[in-house]
């Protein structure tokens, strides 16, 4: 809370890139509503990728560490106005400089109504927040997860509030191991989200503890310290910036492999859909997917924008959307 509330005022002072690695570019309809935000809640952003998934119409969505509110204000103008964003944070400044750009936006957006909320709280604890179970379409999360102490609660509560079939994309900071208790004490190292970080691997095994579908990795990209006192602490560890997609899918889908035909309606993907490292669908292309995959789509918001049918020659194959 002091880190984020009161020594850094602007993503310039921060220590590390960690916090500002962007994984890939844009997309056009991102880009044009990023220039809609307003500068005090930009210059206040301390993200580590981009947490936009896609196809978000009318969607409800839920932003863990939602910080100034730049995403949460990003996703207002995708959701459109029939949408819905919460954002949830602990740091009270920051919770107050998104709070105070509603009405600026939306005012910008055209809108009628304000279609965003911000609350104060933990994001290991929703309940408290007065978040019901069920209730989102898509939670996001940017650079919060290794802040918490907790992660295991973190993606609890996620789940806990997602509809069946409902997604958990977020981007966050991994390590290539378990860090030391010299690395995980430091105080400038926690702010810089490398202290907290998860070793990699354990993502998988919580978020199947949890109930969650196997992880999905998006894209990813290496974080580089250049700073001598940091780097001689941190040792022969390495850290990632890596944006990852998690699915409840309803228990009731017996998906098998099959194959999918993407239709091109997403707007701003019309003509392909990289929906992770390892699918990219062809608008009206054939593509043979795994059971994991089949069910993922099958029980998802991207249902409707798939022809989906059983069987396929490679289908029973290929390894998952694991990577």
């Amino acid at each position: 809370q002091d880190y984020y509330g009161k020594e850094l005022q602007k993503s310039e002072d921060l220590k590390t890139n960690a916090c500002v690695t962007a994984a890939r570019p844009l997309p056009k309809a991102v880009r044009d509503a990023l220039e809609r935000v307003h500068e005090e809640v930009v210059a206040r952003y301390y993200g580590c990728g981009l947490a936009i998934p896609e196809c978000l119409a009318s969607c409800r969505i839920l932003d863990l560490g939602s910080g100034s509110g730049r995403d949460c204000y990003l996703l207002s103008q995708l959701v459109g106005e029939q949408g819905h964003v919460t954002g949830i944070d602990m740091t009270e400044g920051q919770v107050e400089v998104a709070k105070k750009h509603v009405a600026y936006h939306m005012d910008k957006f055209g809108y009628q109504k304000p279609n965003v909320e911000f609350l104060q709280g933990y994001v290991e604890k929703l309940g408290d927040a007065g978040l019901a179970d069920e209730s989102y379409d898509v939670v996001i999360s940017n650079c919060v997860i290794n802040l918490s102490p907790d992660k295991r609660a973190v993606l609890r509560e996620a789940y806990r509030v997602l509809k069946p079939g409902g997604e958990m994309y977020f981007s966050d900071v991994y390590a290539s191991q378990h860090l030391s208790e010299a690395v995980r004490e430091h105080r400038v190292l926690w702010g810089e989200c490398l202290a907290g970080a998860l070793y990699w691997r354990d993502l998988y095994s919580i978020a199947e503890e949890v109930g969650f579908s196997p992880p999905c990795l998006v894209t990813t990209s290496p974080i580089t310290i250049g700073n001598k006192e940091l780097e001689d602490i941190i040792g022969d560890c390495r850290f990632v910036s890596a944006t990852f997609r998690l699915f409840k899918v309803p228990a009731s889908i017996q998906a098998t492999p099959g194959q999918v035909i993407y239709n091109g309606g997403i707007v701003g993907h019309e003509r392909e859909l990289v929906f992770d490292a390892n699918f990219t669908f062809k608008e009206g292309e054939v593509v043979d997917v795994d059971a994991e995959m089949a069910a993922i789509l099958q029980s998802s918001r991207f249902a409707e924008e798939f022809l989906i049918r059983a069987g396929g020659a490679q289908a029973a194959a290929l390894q998952g959307c694991c990577c």
